[in-house]
This record gives structure tokens, C-alpha cells and sequence, in this order.
């Protein structure tokens, strides 16, 4: 059976556009609420939802997904309150993919075996698990990949030609190149660099190639969007939910991630004309 994730790529790649991927910190600011703007993400434009694992030390991530980790885990948030926000949008909505992300320290205390189950009964299609290297694939990547989930791995601006092939092993679903050799949210790459970033990476694998981490305006992302199989949008999505109003939240989060969308549909669209 084909994956959620490789059908929408496969449905993009026909279309001839590139894929808008959208993360938000499960929880945040709220249960009630992230399960709202979760809901709302894909017909606001999401291809692919990344949901983050809140998690109380996110090193990897810069200063606004770390303090929406820590308003999901003050709000209650758990890797089973993230399970229970997937069983619920699956009852919705059961073709847009999502895509758990954090750290391995929460899978380890939940137990491998159990927590691949937990994620394939609810409706996880993939994992991004920053902190486990190539090296530690029999830790989860490969029960991961048993249990029939794509195990998307990090490349960065620091992966050599001489290290790529270990991180191409078992990578499934697509690969997400980081532009940025840092935390989330702090800078943004040129988008030359990216560019041919990208053209190597396609040189070397077949999957999708997205690219994230300092995507912040509808710009941006039609930039990348022309080069890259799929955008990815994470700190300034989260931004918008901690400074949206009481109540505000899901409408505000759903407007920004229309233009972000707006803006990934049109990139090649103008480069045709």
C-alpha cells in the first residue's frame, strides 16, 4: 500500500508544484485549540503536516518552537495528547499526512515497540527524530520503517559528499534539507544557495527534497518553491499563534498559512510565463 506521503508528492509532482509543509507544536497554546488550527491546516493549504512532539528540552529549535513546546507541556501536553490530536483529525480527514517531529527521549519512555503502534493505529504516516543519527537506525528508523512509517532524515549545509550516502540509507518519505546551519526560526539562506543546495541533493536520491527552517513570508516560500519538491514552515507559523488574541488563534494561523500556500502555488506558475 502506497504512503500518504509519497501519494501527495506523487500527486504534486503531476500537478508540477511543489509542497507546502506546515508545523505546529501539538497542544499549543492548548489542546482544544491546536486540535482547531490542526483541523483547519489543510484546507488553509497545508500538503503535509509536520506536528511537533512537545518536549521539555528541544535543542535543535530556536527560541519560538521551544516556548510552544513549553506552553503544550504547561497546557497538558503529551505524546499521548499528540496521539489522541491524530486520531481525531484522522476521523476528518484521511489523506493529508502528517508527520510527527521531536526527540527520541519521549518514544524511549513511552517503549519503541508500543509507540509505533500507538502512532500507526492513529494515523502517523512519518517520523523526524533530529537526535538520532544514521548510526542508531536500529534504535527506531528501521522498526519505524517495518512498521510501514517513512523515517524522514535531516540534511544539512555541513553534510559532505562523503556523509550523505548514511543519511540517504534508510531515509523514506523525503528528504529535509535544513538551509540554515542552526536553530529554527534564527536566519534564512540565500536563495542561490539553496539552489544548488538542492540540485545536489536531487543528484543524489530519488525522494522529494523539502527545505526548511527560516521560511518566514509567502516570498520566501515561492523562492524555495521553485526549486524544491516541498516548503517547509515552522517558527513563523508558531509566532502567529503566540501573538494571536484569546480565541484568535486558528483563524489567524489558517489566514498566514493561505498566503504561505498562495505564494508556494504560483512560484512555477510565473516562471512559465
Amino acid at each position: 500500500m502506497m504512503s500518504r506521503i509519497k501519494a501527495r508528492f506523487d500527486a504534486l509532482a503531476e500537478e508540477g508544484r511543489a509542497a507546502l509543509v506546515t508545523f505546529v507544536s501539538a497542544g499549543d497554546p492548548d489542546l482544544a485549540t491546536s486540535a482547531a488550527i490542526l483541523d483547519g491546516l489543510p484546507h488553509a493549504g497545508a500538503d503535509v503536516i509536520e506536528l511537533g512532539m512537545p518536549f521539555t528540552d528541544p535543542m535543535a529549535d530556536g527560541p519560538a518552537i521551544q516556548a510552544a513546546s513549553r506552553r503544550a507541556l504547561d497546557a497538558g501536553g503529551s505524546l499521548a495528547a499528540t496521539l489522541g490530536l491524530v486520531r481525531n483529525f484522522r476521523k476528518k480527514d484521511d489523506t493529508t499526512p502528517i508527520v510527527l517531529m521531536g526527540y527520541y527521549n519521549p518514544i524511549y519512555h513511552r517503549g519503541v515497540a508500543d509507540f509505533l503502534k500507538a502512532a500507526t493505529d492513529a494515523g502517523v504516516d512519518g517520523l523526524i527524530v533530529v537526535d538520532l543519527p544514521p548510526e542508531e537506525d536500529d534504535e527506531l528508523c528501521l522498526p519505524a520503517r517495518e512498521a510501514g512509517l517513512d523515517f524522514i532524515r535531516l540534511a544539512t549545509p555541513t553534510t559532505d559528499d562523503a556523509r550523505l550516502p548514511a543519511v540517504l540509507a534508510n531515509t523514506s518519505g523525503f528528504l529535509y534539507y535544513v538551509a540554515i546551519a542552526g536553530i529554527t526560526g534564527t536566519a534564512s539562506a540565500a536563495a542561490a544557495d539553496i539552489g544548488r543546495a538542492v540540485a545536489r541533493l536531487k543528484a543524489a536520491t530519488t525522494l522529494p527534497v523539502g527545505v526548511g527552517f527560516g521560511v518566514k513570508t509567502p516570498d520566501q516560500a515561492a523562492e524555495i518553491a521553485r526549486v524544491a519538491d516541498a516548503v517547509v514552515v515552522g517558527s513563523a507559523i508558531v509566532d502567529v499563534i503566540a501573538k494571536a488574541e484569546p480565541g484568535t488563534a486558528p483563524a489567524a494561523t489558517h489566514a498566514f498559512v493561505k498566503s504561505l500556500a498562495s505564494g508556494v502555488r504560483q512560484a512555477r506558475a510565473e516562471v512559465a510565463v
